[in-house]
């Protein structure tokens, strides 16, 4: 949830001297920035440091990464131009993720094995972005493929899956030792949309990666997944991730014991003194039980966060889980 990123110093250092795109294509640089918080607060998983829509143009679709915003050089909203879409080997697409894995992995078990999480924007959270040129706030575009001509949206969700299918199975065989797949933008439906498309497609890549590479831990992320946990552990998935709007033991009388959780402090609980983060740790740590939980964020850190208010909710998850 953006360990790395714009609230630490030493990542804006980084950034003043290159592009968000020059880094993330940069084996050492990515690698130097992902193990920043690594070092600076000790968590007990790095994140590779890339981009969700870091696989779009090897399918054909250009990406830029300004200061406001990822934007879509041109948006994809018709059956020809979604056919015109390739399924690109990713080791080829982006040979540089493949690469900072691996400096990953060596920098790592020199620090006591720290595992690595590689990560993939699920096919719906991908589709908005290259349906609507960038991010949204009404999705208008995305919905009206979806509900005017659901056979292109399921042609573009298709290929969507199945190159977050490969990619993910590149990074494992890499050297990543669980992944993830966010689907930040999988609580724009309503919930039997969210089975027919967010859903449906985030199951194809968990199937692909669990046929793939069996045994590899697999996270799957829903922002804004209250309305839809009825249907969230069906995903396939080993670990469910849980947004900071539902409290994390109804997620957990919802879904059941067959699946862990990770969440869900509110990134903005960050703000506060620590004395309240210590407060609110425990109050989530409470809820969750001792049932497969990983204490996280229930999105990313905001880029205004004191790095001492991140230190003291790690500290209280320390001392908290321990007791």
């Amino acid at each position: 949830m953006r360990q790395a990123g714009r609230y630490l110093p030493a990542y804006r250092a980084v950034k003043q001297r290159v592009s968000f795109l020059e880094l993330a294509r940069s084996p050492d640089l990515a690698c130097e920035v992902t193990l920043q918080p690594i070092d600076e607060f000790g968590f007990d998983a790095a994140i590779l440091f890339s981009d969700i829509l870091i696989t779009l143009p090897g399918m054909g679709i250009e990406v830029e990464f300004p200061e406001t915003g990822p934007k879509i050089g041109t948006p994809v909203r018709t059956a020809a131009e979604i056919a015109a879409l390739a399924v690109p080997d990713p080791t080829t697409a982006v040979p540089f993720v493949m690469d900072t894995i691996r400096l990953l992995k060596a920098a790592l078990a020199s620090r006591g094995g720290v595992p690595l999480i590689g990560f993939a924007g699920a096919p719906l959270t991908m589709m908005t972005y290259a349906v609507e040129g960038g991010g949204s706030k009404e999705y208008a575009h995305t919905k009206s493929l979806l509900f005017a001509a659901p056979e292109e949206a399921h042609a573009l969700l298709d290929k969507l899956a199945r190159t977050c299918g490969a990619y993910l199975v590149a990074q494992i065989e890499a050297g990543a030792d669980c992944v993830m797949l966010f689907d930040s933008w999988g609580g724009i439906v309503s919930p039997g949309d969210f089975r027919e498309y967010p859903l449906r497609y985030a199951k194809r890549v968990i199937e692909h990666v669990r046929a793939a590479r069996p045994g590899v831990p697999i996270i799957y992320f829903v922002n804004g997944c209250a309305p839809y946990l009825d249907d969230y552990a069906s995903s396939g998935a080993d670990v469910l991730g849980v947004d900071w709007r539902v409290g994390i033991d109804e997620v957990r009388r919802r879904v059941g014991d067959g699946v862990a959780l990770q969440g869900n402090l509110d990134p903005g609980a960050l703000f506060a003194p620590p004395a309240e983060i210590r407060a609110r740790v425990a109050d989530i740590l409470g809820r969750a039980g001792d049932r497969g939980h990983i204490f996280n964020l229930g999105h990313g850190v905001m880029k205004e966060t004191d790095p001492e208010h991140v230190r003291a909710m790690v500290t209280a998850v320390r001392e908290l889980s321990a007791k």
